[in-house]
């Protein structure tokens, strides 16, 4: 299976993992000779209540038996995509009302930018440096980092780029910007939170000269940070949240959310001004559904800032210079790249799974299922700090 992977399947780095997955339940994952790993990555934070969930497979299931696509986004009316937009409603700030269901979270990008570029009837947007939106050719415009586009330029024209945490560089936002989209902790840049009521003081700036905000809350979203949306923490509300990975249990999912006064200008002029065949399928419509219920009911939120801080307090060793993000949003960042590369194959080795950043080489990626349980975190900590020493001792 190795040899047809490499062979037929396209690569996206010259050096997968390749683990031969058998299955997958609850925190774990099982390869083909029947080893176990302790999966503190969760799909890159998109199984955020585990692999295999039993409410979610019971609502994929019950609805796959009663119909799968039947029509393009926004034509009939389905029972899971209206309860999947009324839960995201009742979810978020009353302003904040209306829902257009995604195939993924980089489309939900492609959505939120067409969607305020239409409000504003300006093109220029402000973004940015060390971001990333998606891989689209929209969201590659807006996402930060020279050396992932300057392969595929030219990009989508009129994005210009700040510093986060940097409110000097506010002064960019002019009465000619549609909107400011950010991330609302940076992800690929090694989990950077907004300090000093920065991202409060973008939303001034954007009132100030009609633009709006974006949120793009793909990783930090449904429960992750310890509220509903990661923005919830830092005192805003955005005009436009963008979602995904972890609101579809393990399915493919996305949604920009906003207005309903704005959502309708998508309706005409021109008619069909987002239009998606597959967005909303029912079948990720009621898993995600399924997700929302489940993470609200097991109180998850919450349980995510405890859980947080339970890694935070047993990942103490000299190697491990600081450790970033909220709640079950976690960087560990250590010495070296080097070491960084190292301790994800030699925790994989060990049974634990963990994972890169895109943009700072030296951390690694803590995002386990939300439901993950006080045992399981101690041993995933334990193998950690386990296999630093081993580092250690392999290179002394």
């Amino acid at each position: 299976m190795k040899k047809d992977f490499l062979k037929y399947q396209a690569q996206t780095s010259s050096h997968p993992l390749a683990i031969e997955i058998a299955k997958a339940k609850g925190s774990y994952i099982y390869d083909t000779s029947g080893k176990k790993y302790l999966d503190f990555v969760a799909g890159v934070s998109a199984n955020s209540i585990g692999h295999n969930n039993p409410r979610v497979t019971a609502a994929i299931k019950n609805q796959l038996d009663a119909y799968t696509h039947v029509m393009v986004y926004g034509e009939f009316i389905q029972q899971p995509q209206v309860q999947l937009c009324k839960l995201l409603v009742e979810n978020s700030p009353k302003d904040l009302n209306c829902v257009y269901i995604t195939n993924s979270g980089t489309e939900a990008t492609e959505g939120a930018l067409k969607l305020a570029k239409r409000v504003t009837h300006r093109s220029e947007i402000i973004a940015a440096k060390n971001s990333y939106h998606g891989n689209t050719m929209g969201s590659m415009s807006v996402s930060g980092v020279e050396k992932q586009n300057a392969a595929f330029r030219p990009l989508i024209p009129g994005t210009k780029f700040i510093e986060f945490n940097n409110e000097i560089e506010l002064i960019k936002i002019t009465n000619k910007t549609a909107a400011v989209i950010l991330e609302t902790i940076q992800g690929g840049a090694g989990f950077i939170t907004p300090n000093n009521n920065f991202l409060t003081k973008v939303k001034q700036r954007c009132k100030e000269v009609g633009a709006l905000l974006i949120l793009d809350e793909i990783q930090t979203g449904i429960g992750r940070t310890g509220t509903f949306w990661g923005f919830e923490n830092y005192n805003v509300i955005p005009d436009i949240i963008i979602t995904g990975k972890g609101l579809g249990g393990g399915m493919p999912i996305g949604a920009f959310i906003s207005s309903l006064e704005y959502m309708k200008q998508l309706k005409e002029n021109p008619k069909l001004g987002h239009i998606s065949t597959f967005a909303g399928h029912p079948v990720i419509s009621a898993a995600g559904v399924a997700t929302i219920n489940e993470i609200i009911k097991h109180n998850l939120m919450k349980e995510s800032l405890r859980k947080g801080e339970l890694i935070r307090n047993k990942l103490k060793h000299p190697s491990i210079t600081e450790i970033r993000g909220k709640g079950l949003m976690l960087a560990a960042i250590l010495e070296t790249p080097e070491l960084a590369v190292k301790m994800v194959h030699k925790c994989m080795q060990n049974g634990l799974i963990l994972f890169f950043l895109l943009f700072e080489s030296r951390a690694l990626r803590i995002s386990p299922p939300l439901s993950i349980s006080d045992h399981e975190i101690t041993i995933g900590c334990e193998i950690i700090i386990k296999s630093l020493k081993e580092l250690k001792e392999l290179k002394e």
